[in-house]
């Protein structure tokens, strides 16, 4: 047991003990104990020399100093934040704008249906895929006739072109002319394989130009908006198409 414990038994006193700082209040600063003498001189005189600096720096300060920063900045919760430049743009520049922007758009959107035009020139749309399939129905007058049908002998031609949908010669023709065009697999696969990819190509070109297509839309509504005619708006702006308002009728002089 310590001295001061027994000096505080032997007079019925209750021992003192320093406690220790909490952690949540470490922020306040020290707290005075003895032992915590240095500490706190130390953070004393840190701060006593920040200040000393700062009050240099406020004297050395020329008045008449001027940076752009001071009018281009503003305060927002508390910091310093650039103010972002306005275009200054008359309106009928921007109208202009908004013309040229339109003439582009168009002008690409109108070579994109060019291009497919000439793909759907060079294919046929026979096989597309995503083509709904044509149906051929054929009429039979009893059940006997429908279970020994063979539609390779109804077509008059070869069980190997029924599932053609196009260039499906007959019997009689095949044994007059020869066979014209690649026969290898391989091959007939490879131009499968090429007519596909020409399909899909044809596909994303479509697509392109319908987006571009309402792009235009878009930016034709937001030109018609810079006119000061009153304005009602009667259907929202979606992926698909543009927003749609009903203008106010004025008649021109």
């Amino acid at each position: 047991m310590s001295s001061a414990f027994r000096k505080a038994a032997k007079s019925g006193q209750r021992p003192h003990r320093e406690r220790s700082q909490p952690a949540a209040r470490r922020k306040l600063g020290l707290l005075e104990k003895k032992k915590d003498y240095r500490l706190r001189a130390d953070d004393y005189h840190k701060k006593q020399n920040a200040l000393r600096a700062l009050q240099k720096k406020a004297l050395d300060k020329n008045p008449d100093e001027f940076y752009f920063k001071m009018i281009r900045t503003e305060l927002q919760d508390g910091v310093h934040k650039i103010k972002q430049p306005k275009d200054e743009v008359t309106p009928e520049q921007v109208k202009l704008m908004r013309t040229q922007d339109i003439k582009y758009v168009e002008m690409k959107r109108v070579a994109e249906a060019k291009k497919i035009e000439r793909l759907k020139s060079e294919l046929h749309l026979l096989d597309a895929e995503g083509k709904n399939p044509n149906q051929h129905v054929f009429f039979f007058d009893t059940k006997k006739e429908v279970q020994e049908f063979d539609i390779a002998t109804h077509l008059d031609t070869v069980p190997e072109l029924v599932d053609r949908v196009y260039n499906r010669p007959t019997i009689a023709t095949l044994q007059k002319e020869t066979l014209k065009g690649a026969t290898d697999p391989a091959h007939l696969k490879k131009l499968a394989q090429q007519r596909k990819n020409q399909y899909d190509l044809l596909k994303q070109r479509i697509e392109r130009e319908k987006a571009m297509f309402v792009i235009a839309q878009k930016i034709q509504t937001r030109k018609d908006l810079l006119d000061k005619t009153h304005k009602v708006k009667v259907k929202k702006e979606t992926t698909s198409g543009p927003a749609i308002y009903k203008f106010k009728f004025q008649q021109k002089r």
